[in-house]
């Protein structure tokens, strides 16, 4: 007789257990731990059918670097992100919320990859479905082989019989193995599939895409270890109701994490923008109040995005603070500060904040931006569209300085700005030949008396 062999692990965290409790002893979730098979001993010896290398310790003098030449990537944004292209034998893990565009952009990485073979896995959607999605986006790829298959074992065998150059996975969640007795999405076949996957990829240089579904709030459903085993996780964020979407990378093996890839949502696909500042800054004819231009850095890259506020006198009781893009509770404390130090009385004001475009930005250099904002709003006087700002608000007024200022003079400068208000202790700032003006400031007051007079 065959004796199963089960385990409990927690659906929240993926810690196991042998036996059934009511709370996780880890992240102590309720009435999460499920009981799924590990495997069926049938008798036979485990053992290796061949012998293996055996491995022995080195000097880190006589540890040698491979430079494996990377893929190259046509899509400039995703070349980027990924630290200059993707290296072979690696393991991409590419995770986002439902809708925002993770089928479409890894389908556009495959029908543009015309150089190379490209086989597109797909567990959720059928035949029809993905002609569907091919025809939309407009492009063909003669060497783009498409299988649509959820059994891990029938994966490899075609896997192992096409030799492909690259593997796209749509998406991990939805195989399953039968080494594994367990629903597909479970921790263990998740676990499990992963593995097989991740040998593959090492042991024929190829590399490897999964894309993988988030939990509501917001982090990548599965077992945390999943993005251990991978060398790079690539997260797809951006409102679903907007048009922009962006790339970012929480772990890289291979390169930084501070690179950043900004799409817009067309009809046809994603497209890449290339030079943001000008698609996030609102042209207009004529000043308006309660918008202020921001030199902003994500990762790398420099951008100019617009801030609009509103500040208005409350009609219920409670004032209201609502934001889009910016966290909530640093515009408490930046309203805390105009009104403890400068003494604007905005404590009865409704404060409505927006980031143009719909991404979010956590830069806080946005601050001045913010501040100057609000306080155009509140005043109903508007600040010149040839000034930006760059800096950072301190509980006591002060204006701090902010990191890689001169990327940000350069940015400004290269949109037509004609002045720029920064902190006066950023130091070793070259204003020669520079054609805008810098202007330092070290106070809230002097930001207010430079704008408004």
């Amino acid at each position: 007789m065959s004796k199963v062999k089960t385990a409990y692990f927690c659906q929240n965290c993926g810690t196991k257990s042998l036996k059934w409790v009511g709370k996780c002893p880890s992240c102590g979730e309720w009435n999460t731990l499920v009981e799924e098979v590990l495997e069926r001993n049938n008798g036979k010896t485990g053992g290796f059918s061949k012998a293996r290398p055996v491995n022995k310790p080195r000097s880190v003098e006589e540890l040698q670097i491979e430079n494996t030449a990377r893929i190259q990537v046509l899509d400039q944004e995703l070349h980027r992100v990924l630290g200059g292209g993707i290296v072979p034998g690696s393991l991409v893990l590419f995770g986002g919320e439902p809708g925002i565009g993770k089928s479409t952009l890894m389908l556009q990485l495959a029908l543009r990859q015309l150089n190379m073979s490209v086989l597109y896995v797909s567990g959720e959607e059928s035949e029809e479905q993905l002609k569907m999605r091919v025809e939309r986006v407009g492009m063909s790829n003669p060497r783009c082989f498409v299988l649509m298959e959820t059994r891990m074992e029938q994966i490899i065998d075609q896997l192992e019989a096409e030799q492909p150059n690259l593997v796209i996975i749509d998406s991990i969640q939805t195989l399953h193995s039968s080494a594994v007795e367990s629903s597909p999405g479970s921790i263990s076949q998740v676990r499990e599939c992963a593995t097989q996957l991740l040998k593959y990829a090492k042991e024929n240089a190829t590399p490897v895409f999964l894309i993988g579904h988030i939990t509501k709030e917001g982090t990548l459903a599965g077992p945390k270890v999943l993005e251990h085993m991978v060398d790079t996780v690539l997260q797809f964020e951006g409102d679903r109701q907007h048009i922009y979407r962006i790339l970012r990378t929480t772990k890289n093996r291979f390169g930084s994490t501070n690179e950043l890839g900004i799409y817009e949502m067309q009809g046809s696909g994603l497209r890449e923008v290339s030079n943001p500042s000008e698609i996030l800054i609102h042209t207009q004819s004529e000043n308006l109040s309660g918008s202020a231009i921001a030199a902003t850095m994500e990762g790398m890259r420099p951008m100019l995005i617009e801030i609009q506020a509103l500040a208005s006198t409350a009609v219920y009781g409670t004032p209201q603070r609502s934001t889009t893009g910016f966290d909530i509770r640093r515009l408490n404390m930046l309203l805390a500060v105009l009104e403890k130090r400068c003494g604007f009385r905005l404590g009865m004001k409704d404060v409505f904040l927006n980031i143009a475009g719909g991404i979010r930005i956590e830069d806080p250099a946005m601050d001045l931006a913010v501040v100057s904002a609000i306080l155009s709003s509140s005043e109903d006087l508007s600040i010149p569209s040839t000034v930006c700002f760059a800096g950072e608000v301190g509980l006591s007024g002060e204006i701090r300085p902010v990191t890689r200022i001169d990327q940000r003079i350069h940015e400004a400068m290269k949109l037509g700005f004609k002045k720029i208000i920064i902190s006066k202790y950023n130091k070793g700032i070259e204003t020669k030949g520079l054609q805008i003006e810098v202007i330092a400031v070290g106070k809230i007051e002097e930001v207010i008396h430079e704008l408004f007079g």
